[in-house]
């Protein structure tokens, strides 16, 4: 898997509700190369959110196979997959996911703190970080003092201040305004154009004038643009 960065093999993760079981993903094979930009579509229950978070080492599949820059992290144990998420992957998701009694520069800094790095060193790079994402002058402004665009911003600069290949987004447009949504998107563009493969989970439509790959999932399942196209033109 020379230009895969990630690459699913028969996927499938299923759960239990009561007597019922449901197929979140169904058997899905997929290849995202190195320094893409994909857009994962689809209507809620397709599976875009368990993807993103087996891809992320957040949860187990219930089978298949799981392969992200040459590791195969589906039979990893908690210990490996704590070392996975830490250097390769970074986060960002709808809810921000910020604490909120800590400042926006201590939110950013937060991660480094399980790496081992000293304090001095983490207030650089947070710093940096901060000045990236244009909110050099919010460092010490907690999340509840910051509009929904900026906390997203300051979730951006988290996921990159490990510095990792692959970035994970959970619907990171869904709770913002027209204008920080388009802010967000452009972002992450620029994080493709440096070279990071960028995963997305979106309804937003917008989304797709970014992409530079795209994968359509309804039922657990990978389906062509057009059966997508139909399915939300019905509901």
């Amino acid at each position: 898997m020379p230009d895969n960065f990630v690459q699913t093999i028969d996927l499938r993760k299923t759960y239990n509700m009561g007597e019922t079981e449901v197929h979140a993903l169904d058997g899905l094979d997929l290849s995202i190369p190195s320094g893409s930009f994909t857009v994962i579509m689809g209507p809620s229950g397709s599976g875009k959110s368990t993807l993103l978070y087996l891809v992320g080492g957040l949860d187990w599949p219930t089978s298949g196979e799981i392969h992200v820059d040459g590791l195969e992290i589906g039979r990893m144990d908690e210990n490996a997959l704590a070392d996975y998420r830490r250097n390769k992957v970074g986060f960002i998701f709808q809810s921000f996911n910020l604490i909120a009694n800590m400042s926006a520069e201590a939110n950013v800094a937060f991660p480094l703190r399980f790496a081992g790095i000293k304090k001095k060193d983490r207030v650089v790079r947070s710093e940096e970080l901060m000045e990236k994402v244009g909110l050099r002058d919010r460092i010490g402004h907690r999340p509840t003092e910051l509009s929904g665009g900026q906390q997203q911003r300051v979730a951006v600069a988290r996921a990159l201040v490990n510095d990792p290949p692959l970035i994970l987004a959970d619907e990171p447009t869904g709770n913002l305004d027209t204008a920080s949504g388009v802010a967000i998107m452009s972002m992450l563009d620029e994080l493709r154009k440096m070279g990071k493969t960028v995963l997305v989970a979106s309804h937003d439509l917008r989304m797709l004038n970014y992409a530079t790959h795209r994968i359509y999932l309804m039922d657990g399942r990978m389906v062509d643009e057009q059966q997508y196209l139909e399915s939300i033109s019905i509901s």
